[in-house]
């Protein structure tokens, strides 16, 4: 099948995806170098493949990468800041130990990204519900919870 080209901007810079129409997202993602993004179930109930399309959370193996033509993706690389470091969110991740095996963890931190630009400061049901399209099978979701607080508080000083 003949590949078709798709331009996206990916963390900040335009990126032409040569992709077949039936490839996802998420394939194309990681056939440019994405480690971020994982390939879980591929059925859009894991969440390790996470994205930011055009600033909605979006799991990229439910989308085909024709339809990412002209929008912005953001993986969690994309967090970084310009001289690499960690997105408070990312950091909070670290600091509290909600990171153990690390497969489910960038797909999570966009989803606390996400949840933490509608709910600056969170309920624990908010954020229950901002990451429920995420399934962690390692940390039990206690220090995952602490993690979202703690980046709600950094974000505030931030500001």
């Amino acid at each position: 099948m003949p590949k078709q080209p798709v331009n996206v901007v990916l963390n900040g810079k335009p990126v032409t995806l040569k992709v077949e129409p039936r490839t996802t997202l998420l394939r194309a993602l990681r056939e440019v170098g994405v480690t971020s993004v994982k390939r879980g179930c591929e059925e859009g109930e894991c969440g390790t493949c996470t994205v930011l399309l055009d600033g909605k959370l979006q799991k990229s193996c439910m989308v085909l990468a024709v339809e990412a033509e002209g929008k912005k993706v953001v993986t969690s690389e994309g967090l970084l800041g310009p001289d690499g470091e960690l997105h408070p969110v990312q950091k909070a991740f670290v600091e509290e130990g909600a990171i153990q095996c690390g497969f489910c963890t960038p797909g999570m931190v966009l989803a606390a990204v996400d949840l933490l630009s509608r709910h600056p400061n969170p309920t624990d049901e908010q954020i229950k519900e901002g990451l429920s399209g995420n399934l962690c099978r390692c940390t039990g979701y206690v220090s995952i919870i602490r993690a979202v607080h703690k980046a709600a508080a950094m974000l505030k000083e931030r500001s």
